[in-house]
């Protein structure tokens, strides 16, 4: 599945997507099957000046071999806001099987845990969207979910 395709499944599934951005600092650690990786955001846009940008090449990319998990790590700014988890996998035949989301909000969760439901499946793309809460009207009952950054990791067969 092409990783463009791919994105703009993972960025309509939930929070609406707030536009791009320049990579920021923050970076998030993705570990499986004995490798790690960390990686910045490929978009993120700070909502108090509008400025947004994208870096499409901050795409992560590991080997792991099917049935095995990826752990992921957040820094403190991603884990203190909500932010949801996209898995897609596919199946021993190379199906693509639905996505499983998280959406995380507890504020002091730094981590977790992508598994594949059977020892034949495989995790091709996980992704990590940091959202901010807005009302443009100042409403509470008017807030709405908007993604301000975007991690990606493809992951490949071993």
């Amino acid at each position: 599945m092409r990783r463009s395709r791919v994105v703009a499944v993972l960025a309509a599934g939930g929070f609406a997507v707030a536009g791009c951005s320049a990579p920021g600092p923050a970076e998030v650690t993705f570990y499986g099957d004995g490798h790690t990786i960390r990686v910045g955001p490929i978009g993120n846009c700070d909502v108090r000046t509008g400025v947004c940008g994208a870096n499409p090449g901050a795409a992560g990319t590991l080997t792991v071999r099917p049935g095995r998990s990826v752990q992921i790590s957040v820094p403190k700014e991603v884990a203190e806001t909500p932010w949801k988890v996209t898995v897609q996998y596919v199946d021993g035949e190379g199906r693509p099987q639905p996505l499983k989301e998280e959406i995380i909000t507890s504020g002091d969760r730094y981590a977790y845990t992508a598994a594949p439901p059977s020892k034949d499946d495989r995790i091709v793309v996980v992704e990590i969207a940091q959202a901010s809460v807005i009302s443009r009207t100042g409403d509470p009952n008017d807030a709405e979910a908007i993604t301000t950054a975007l991690w990606s990791l493809q992951v490949r067969p071993d």
